[in-house]
């Protein structure tokens, strides 16, 4: 008898979600991805509407992330076009996953083989297997359509829906989530790569079902046109309003105080620290877990750190086993 690999399910999309991968990817975990298909701008965009198919983008940077290749190769696959007129702002992944719907007539068949060529560690699964689009209502009662132009919103949003509203998930990506052991929620753009995932009625609904942890990582900056002044109760109570049920168990958020200059570098986006109202989480009934999460880059941008999540979550994972239900051990 030997140590199961602990299964995780992480959701989302943009570059949160690719970040976190990178680091979780260098640990025994048996990983489902699920992705957001909202895009529908740049060269995602393009390609959806030239081919009627769910936008490339999202499920491109998580290949890459979860992969096993030569930094040459995933330099080549993330490569963009710049000096031909035809071919400008496209990525070389995203014309070789859209030949490969087209070869064989079905977006997730086309992400599955593009996985096994670049030895992705785990499964990569689209929140849908069709066009959708995503639409914000804003409080004054006015519509935005599409997801690319939601981030230019000058009021609150009031709720997001996808359309069509019915869209069915993949079975797969349903049987992962209510096998999961740990269903990781984040962290990314909350309106326009983390709820659209849960608006596929049977993803939310498998969600709330599945006996998993659920674990919200908690986005670490404002963003202007979605989450101006949200605290990370806000990001929660959307989260929870938008599935129509209060399903987060915990939230991992930053322990560490960012420094001045970054500040006020986001502070000229309109972005700002987002604040831990522990207070509020707790008295919600969710579990506040603090860690020093938060990496600068040079650019004075701020991500999560994907090795210190990662390293997070397996010692999570390990005491929580053992307290909840014991070690997991193969039969």
């Amino acid at each position: 008898m030997g140590k199961k690999q602990t299964k995780l399910v992480v959701i989302g999309g943009g570059t949160g979600l690719s970040t976190l991968l990178r680091g979780l990817k260098h640990h025994p975990f048996d990983i489902t991805a699920i992705v957001t298909v909202a895009d529908d701008g740049g060269s995602s965009g393009r390609l959806r509407d030239d081919y009627d198919i769910p936008p490339p983008g999202d499920v491109r940077n998580v290949i890459a992330a979860l992969s096993d290749i030569e930094p040459l190769v995933e330099q080549m696959f993330q490569y963009r076009f710049s000096a031909s007129e035809d071919l400008r702002g496209h990525s070389l992944g995203n014309l070789m996953l859209t030949a490969l719907t087209d070869i064989t007539g079905d977006f997730s068949h086309a992400i599955s083989e593009m996985g096994k060529v670049l030895k992705v560690h785990g499964r990569v699964i689209p929140a849908a297997n069709k066009k959708i689009t995503l639409h914000a209502v804003l409080d004054d009662g006015s519509i935005i359509e599409g997801e690319s132009k939601i981030p230019t919103a000058t009021k609150r949003i009031n709720r997001v829906f996808l359309v069509p509203e019915n869209v069915q998930p993949l079975p797969e990506a349903i049987r992962a989530i209510l096998r999961a052991d740990y269903i990781l929620i984040g962290p990314g753009s909350l309106y326009t790569s983390i709820i659209p995932n849960l608006l596929v009625k049977e993803i939310g609904e498998a969600v709330v079902k599945a006996k998993g942890r659920k674990i919200y990582v908690c986005n670490l900056m404002t963003q202007k046109g979605e989450t101006i002044s949200y605290s990370a109760g806000d990001h929660v109570t959307a989260i929870h309003k938008h599935v129509g049920h209060d399903f987060i168990d915990s939230i991992l958020v930053n322990d560490e105080e960012l420094p001045n200059p970054v500040k006020e570098l986001y502070k000229e986006e309109r972005a700002e620290p987002v604040t831990f109202d522990v207070a509020k989480l707790e008295s919600m009934g969710l579990e506040v877990i603090k860690r020093d999460i938060a990496t600068i880059r040079p650019d004075g941008t701020v991500r999560h750190n994907a090795t210190n999540v990662a390293e997070w979550l397996v010692d999570y994972a390990d005491i929580y086993h053992q307290k909840v239900r014991g070690p997991i051990i193969e039969t």
